[in-house]
């Protein structure tokens, strides 16, 4: 079944739900478990529907080994007292891979990406990793009043 049109954002009405950045929640796949998904901070950029991530990395944290597989990024919230949601799905890719360098350096002068303090050490104390999601999937919805 199809959601009807009434729940589905346009893409402006998604780019400006999304913002520059925000917060949501990115989930790795795993083999026979649960999904590893945990809360992140991204950058939006809306001219190329590319986002952004800083994670740290580190023997401290699972990331790493999950970056080669396909992921689902989920930001969510209200807007104008409604509740709305974008999924994307796809592959994270490295920033610093050169052919998509010059591609990330444009994408990134147009984000912003929140640092948000959930380390137990300062921020600054943290390796952190850059890596974009260019889509292969992108959903965006709206709740819908439907006269309950």
């Amino acid at each position: 079944m199809t959601a009807p049109d009434s729940v589905t954002m346009d893409d402006d009405q998604r780019d400006e739900f999304l913002g520059t950045g925000g917060t949501g929640v990115i989930s790795f796949p795993t083999a026979g478990e649960a999904p590893h998904s945990i809360p992140v901070s991204y950058g939006y950029d809306a001219a190329e529907e590319t986002f952004y991530f800083r994670f740290a990395v580190g023997k401290d944290h699972e990331k790493s080994e999950r970056l080669d597989r396909p992921v689902s990024f989920v930001a969510y919230g209200t807007a104008d007292d409604t509740w709305q949601s974008v999924v994307a799905e796809g592959r994270l890719k490295e920033t610093t891979d050169t052919s998509i360098a010059t591609e990330t350096l444009e994408g990134l002068e147009r984000v912003q990406i929140p640092l948000v303090d959930i380390f137990g050490q300062p921020p600054a104390d943290v390796p952190f990793e850059f890596y974009r999601l260019a889509p292969e999937s992108l959903t965006a919805r709206k709740e819908s009043s439907t006269s309950l």
